[in-house]
């Protein structure tokens, strides 16, 4: 953003890409046709999902797994029953609501079910809160480009009058600048930003989803581990893996020449 704003004040005084007028052509243009467009709640919606998805803190799929597996352990050594204690107490609703179901003793295909009902009705919300995003977006340039006629008709009106002109011509350029740039620095990115969040929040909801069916089958943990361990990323999962000396003596992979192990990385 500095780096973008140096490149306004290299040629001038920032005051110079500032106009009233432009501004609320765009601005008012732009949000009356978002009034028009959709309802009121659906924009307050959108406006506290965008102010969420940059004021809290991301969950790691690393951070879900080690949750499941602890509940899993938790979930042997004491029973199903135990977890009331967490589903009160997580502050991840869609945990909250798997380990509801673990607690209210589902069938799994009971909680498949309403566990993939939310993930969907979830991804719905979030792509209608990004259609609103991109709309607005692509009404902003639009009434710049409104904005910039209006200017020009007042210096074609005052086409005699050299002050006319200086006054309508700032019009004229500074509201389509407005329009492109709170269309591509601010609506557009936010768009891109709440897609990237719900697609890592689906990818949470289904080790979620995995994880509450093991639990409720009582999957050894260890098992449970590996599976859920095949959501993350190779880096994230790297210390997991079982060393190639381990893999060698298991296998009893030797050398024909030697007799000795095989060294795996060669």
């Amino acid at each position: 953003m500095s780096i973008f704003i140096t490149g306004f004040v290299l040629k001038g005084n920032l005051s110079l890409y500032f106009n009233l007028t432009g501004l609320l052509i765009v601005i008012g243009g732009s949000l009356s046709a978002a009034l028009i467009s959709f309802r009121l709640q659906r924009l307050k919606i959108v406006f506290h999902v965008v102010r969420s998805s940059y004021a809290q803190r991301r969950v790691s799929e690393t951070e879900i797994v080690h949750i499941l597996i602890n509940l899993a352990i938790k979930s042997r050594i004491e029973g199903i029953l135990s977890l009331q204690e967490d589903e009160n107490e997580t502050s991840i609703l869609f945990l909250r609501r798997g380990l509801g179901c673990l607690v209210d003793n589902y069938e799994p295909y009971q909680i498949r079910d309403i566990l993939n009902t939310e993930m969907y009705f979830f991804k719905m919300r979030r792509e209608d809160s990004e259609r609103v995003l991109r709309t607005i977006g692509d009404f902003l340039p639009a009434f710049g480009i409104i904005g910039s006629v209006v200017g020009l008709i007042s210096m074609l009106a005052g086409i005699g009058d050299t002050s006319v002109i200086l006054r309508t011509v700032p019009v004229a350029l500074t509201s389509t600048l407005y329009g492109l740039v709170l269309a591509n620095f601010f609506f557009i990115p936010f768009a891109s930003n709440l897609r990237e969040r719900t697609n890592h929040e689906l990818l949470l909801q289904k080790i979620i989803l995995e994880g509450i069916i093991a639990i409720e089958s009582e999957l050894n943990p260890t098992i449970l581990r590996t599976k859920l361990l095949s959501f993350l990323t190779p880096s994230e999962r790297k210390d997991d893996l079982v060393p190639l000396a381990k893999i060698r003596e298991r296998f009893n992979i030797r050398d024909k020449d030697t007799g000795q192990f095989i060294d795996l990385k060669g």
